[in-house]
């Protein structure tokens, strides 16, 4: 196929072209994502909850979805006690996470790690090793866990190993302590030495001599000049063939904390010259890793005897301890391992701490530029879940220059300046200026253990004016740190939170011990200085401290007390914090310190009732913000299905699933939510079940059975939005109500979606809009004339082939569910759909051989160009994929040129009936003529996803395409 046209000049200001594309000229791309109970679910190419595929025996459990804050997650109503009671990690039901490119390429099945507990770990063991083609691939004794990995056909297996039930609830099964994600974490990514004061330790003839720095990277390529020797040992962790650094993370790393800098005669010289590295390959080839790679690999370092292991690595924190949290903590506990890890590049916004960095022993590090400012990027407090206070310190972070690795991914992007060296910023190049720092010190001080290098380094920084939440104490100074014999314990202290109103607030106060490392005593000369949450000085009074002066005798401690008094903030509420000063005989120590002030709160106690209207602890109850819809979670279920927690002053949304088994909707599911939930005051909220009213949607042929059921709302403001949804295999047993006042400001819809199926014939319904108040029970009746009948052909390329089709509704609120079962091809398929406010978007699929989680790939595609309007009692036809195939022109498609680039977007394998799709293909060339001249070639069909480079002036070109 040839294509000619002029090429004139670069794309208008109007933006992309190709963003114009159509739902159906995108294509939805839809994935299955497996969750550990087995149910599969269908997510399309935006994310995008798109069906529920429900594991055998589990066809009546229902499953919730929610979207909010750019996070979907679907969970099965049997795992909900579970997730609020801490026991199973939200993030297996947490979509945005499951579907992370770097956390599904190359997965095969579902990973967790498992722990064990108690005497009857054996058996759980064995029970989970059993779970059909479990593997485990490695055991962390040091977790009591298995790190597992679960065929997608197996996972429901695994959910009845390690659960079990009770009372009407699922618990962890006996012997199993907790069930996590084995999630992914990813890479973080001449002057900075000299800015931590670096050579001013090294003319003291402190270089890191003896010490070695663990580097938990990507590897570390050990012959590049300035780490020649550096290396005394290498391990892999990945599924990468060895540890070569083929990224070039670690290789930058690694000579940052301890280059030699011999390539370029001593410039780019590391923070620790002398000091050794031990480099555990926790990170693939594309800068990805598994958590239980990384913790083995902490293992393995500190069996190495690391003194400092760095971790330039994260994730999303999310609140509670998650297993390398958890890990982190206990090694520097048991080990006096140091951990230095990088903040996480997702400033400057509050909250955005990532984990590992939100480890309480972590000596946790942002990043600033030459000239101390901190980076935009570099993540703030306070941490998630509890306010803690998070960074640590702050070292240099911004246009790192450091060892390249040649022909790495890195290396490739940005290329080497000077030869040789890779200039890049991140936190990831922050935290090996601490780790560095702490080599320098070990070396003068081997007896020290991590939680006094933190101490020495955290004491002795360099404010740059920010608050403790964005910087911690300041930023590294090693020059005064080499010299500190005085160290603060803790390192930070955190106040906790001060409740709501603030009148009758009691001063708190917490003692600040001085440990004196010297032979000699040591009088400190006491100062604090506070800043309220908007970055201004603390009023007058609002943190003292006890005593103006303290001697710390030699060898020994002495404190002094910091008080808090939240009384004085006025109006103004968050988060405060403060430095404490102490200096004196040639010390210097400063101490963060931090406290939160709690905006206007009250507490919120929410009652189940059950049918009969007595209380029930089978429940499920969700509460979100309406002001930003960042803070979502469950309430912790109590036996007496009354549930208190605390609410800041504001507009939320409670939802509740009220169920007699949480194993089968078929005994009765009531699903009650209250849109708005105005919080002002002390308020106890009563769920009853008995306001809920039957949900009865029917279709004309009694004898059609239904297969699929969603009841599905959304709230959408100026502040942002959430969506919420039921999935059941039929309406029968639903009964909904909405609880509260009505929602007059249009923010408000409801869609009702169902399938019922027989024979070669399905029915697919769906209706909503915007409403005022959520349906309190609803009746729908479809005629035969509200329905418009499709005759669908399913043509095949051979024999024994299999496939769906996929109807998905959309409506004026947002497309709706599909639901789809595997045919015999060719066949016929007669679709009953509703007509009323609705359009449909018909897709077929041919299958072709299964992937190797065992899931069948697409061999054929084609989907209808555009969404279709039907008329009720209206008869029409479709047919997909019969010939004649040829190229084809459609809504969204085009040849594009954006700047100096061109890129074509068109259709080459539409079928007889012009719908647009794709096929599987042998081969492809795809090349790009200006005149008799060839501009350049590649291997794509024309999917828009390369481009051609050109020059600015205007020209004709020819885009041609062999397939």
């Amino acid at each position: 196929m040839a294509l000619t046209a002029g090429m004139t000049g670069p794309a208008s200001a109007e933006g992309n072209a190709r963003s114009g594309a159509s739902a159906a000229a995108q294509g939805r791309d839809v994935q299955r994502v497996t969750l550990i109970t087995g149910d599969v679910v269908l997510v399309d190419g935006k994310g995008r909850v798109a069906g529920v595929e429900r594991a055998k025996g589990r066809e009546n459990v229902p499953i919730q979805t929610r979207t909010a804050a750019g996070q979907t997650y679907v969970v099965p109503v049997d795992a909900s006690a579970l997730i609020s009671s801490g026991k199973l990690d939200a993030r297996l039901f947490n979509l945005t996470e499951l579907i992370r490119s770097q956390g599904r390429d190359g997965r095969d099945g579902l990973k967790t790690i498992v722990a064990y507990r108690g005497g009857a770990a054996k058996s759980a063991r064995a029970q989970v090793r059993a779970a059909g083609d479990t593997e485990v691939r490695r055991s962390l004794a040091s977790l009591n866990a298995d790190a597992v990995t679960t065929p997608d056909a197996d996972a429901g297996e695994l959910w009845d190993a390690v659960t079990r039930t009770v009372d009407g609830q699922r618990a962890t099964a006996s012997g199993i302590s907790r069930v996590w994600l084995d999630g992914v974490r990813k890479a973080t990514l001449n002057k900075s030495v000299p800015q931590i004061g670096a050579p001013g330790v090294w003319a003291q003839n402190y270089k890191g001599e003896g010490v070695k720095i663990a580097v938990l990277d990507t590897g570390v390529d050990d012959t590049h000049p300035d780490l020649v020797g550096q290396v005394l040992a290498a391990e892999n962790f990945t599924s990468s063939p060895d540890t070569k650094d083929r990224y070039g993370h670690g290789t930058h790393v690694a000579s940052t904390a301890a280059g030699t800098g011999a390539k370029s005669g001593g410039t780019h010289t590391g923070v620790a010259p002398e000091a050794k590295v031990l480099s555990a390959k926790v990170l693939d080839d594309t800068g990805s890793g598994d958590e239980s790679g990384i913790i083995a690999g902490i293992d393995w370092a500190v069996a190495q005897d690391a003194d400092i292991v760095n971790l330039s690595l994260g994730g999303t924190d999310f609140p509670g301890d998650d297993p390398l949290e958890a890990h982190v903590n206990k090694v520097s506990a048991e080990k006096g391992t140091l951990f230095a890890i990088s903040s996480g590049n997702s400033g400057p916004g509050a909250r955005t701490v990532g984990s590992p960095g939100s480890a309480e022993a972590a000596l946790t590090v942002g990043a600033v530029d030459g000239k101390d400012k901190l980076a935009d990027f570099s993540s703030r407090g306070p941490r998630v879940g509890d306010g803690g206070l998070k960074p640590d310190v702050t070292a240099p972070g911004v246009d790192i220059t450091a060892a390249a690795a040649p022909g790495s991914v890195i290396e490739q992007e940005v290329g080497q300046k000077p030869a040789g060296y890779l200039t890049i910023s991140g936190t990831s190049m922050a935290a090996p200026h601490a780790a560095g720092a702490a080599a320098l010190l070990k070396e003068r001080y081997p007896e020290w253990s991590g939680a006094e290098l933190k101490g020495a380094l955290t004491a002795s920084t360099i404010d740059g004016g920010y608050t403790a939440f964005q910087q911690g104490s300041g930023r590294i100074a090693v020059d005064q740190a080499i010299n500190q014999q005085v160290i603060a314990e803790p390192v930070s202290v955190g106040f906790g939170v001060q409740q709501w109103p603030h009148t009758d607030d009691t001063p708190t106060t917490k003692k600040i011990t001085y440990r004196n490392l010297n032979t000699t005593e040591v009088t400190l000369a006491l100062e604090v200085s506070g800043k309220n949450p908007k970055g201004k000085p603390a009023p007058a009074g609002f943190f003292t401290l006890g005593a103006e002066t303290v001697t710390v005798p030699a060898g020994g401690t002495a404190s002094v007390d910091l008080t808090a008094d939240t009384r004085l903030g006025g109006d103004l509420d968050g988060h405060y914090s403060a430095t404490v000063t102490a200096t004196g005989g040639g010390q210097l120590v400063r101490t963060a310190a931090a406290v939160e002030r709690e905006v206007e709160s009250y507490d919120v106690t929410v009652k189940a009732l059950d049918r009969d209207g007595a209380p029930t602890a089978n429940t499920s109850a969700y509460v979100n913000s309406l002001s930003d819809f960042e803070f979502g979670e469950y309430l912790p279920g109590e036996s007496d299905g009354t549930t208190t927690i605390r609410l800041p002053k504001g507009s939320y949304l409670l939802e509740s699933l009220h169920f007699p088994d949480p194993d089968d909707s078929t005994k009765g599911i009531d699903y009650l939510v209250q849109p708005k939930l105005t919080v002002t005051k002390k308020t106890t909220v009563t769920i009853d079940a008995r306001k809920a009213e039957p949900a009865a949607i029917t279709v004309p042929d009694a004898k059609a059975k239904p297969s699929f059921a969603l009841a599905e709302y959304a709230i959408a403001t100026k502040d942002g939005g959430l969506s919420s949804g039921l999935v059941l295999d039929s309406f029968a047993s639903l009964r909904t109500a909405h609880l509260g006042p009505e929602i007059t400001d249009g923010s408000l819809s409801q869609s009702w979606s169902g399938q019922w199926e027989k024979s070669k014939a399905e029915y697919n319904t769906a209706f909503g809009g915007k409403v005022k108040k959520l349906a309190t029970g609803i009746t729908k009746h479809y005629k035969a004339a509200d329905l418009a009948v499709v005759k669908t052909g399913l043509g095949a390329t051979g024999t024994g082939e299999e496939g769906e089709i996929r109807s998905w509704a959309i409506l004026p609120s947002g497309g709706g569910f599909s639901s789809a079962a595997s045919r015999k091809l060719p066949t016929e398929r007669t679709l009953y759909l509703s007509t009323a406010n609705v359009k449909w978007a018909l897709e077929y699929t041919q299958f072709g051989e299964p992937d190797p989680e065992g899931w069948p790939t697409s061999e054929a595609y084609y989907s209808t160009d555009g969404d279709r309007s039907y008329k009720g009692g209206k008869k029409y036809t479709e047919t997909f994929n019969t010939g004649v195939f040829s190229p084809a022109v459609g809504k969204g498609y085009g040849i594009y040129r954006e700047d100096n680039r061109i890129y074509g977007m068109l259709p080459v394998f539409a079928d007889g009936q012009g719908n647009l799709g794709s096929s599987t293909y042998s081969s492809v060339k795809t090349t790009l003529h200006k005149g008799k001249t060839k501009v350049g070639e590649n291997k794509d069909p024309l999917t828009g996803d390369e481009s051609f480079t050109v020059g600015s002036g205007d020209a004709g070109y020819t885009l041609a395409t062999s397939v």
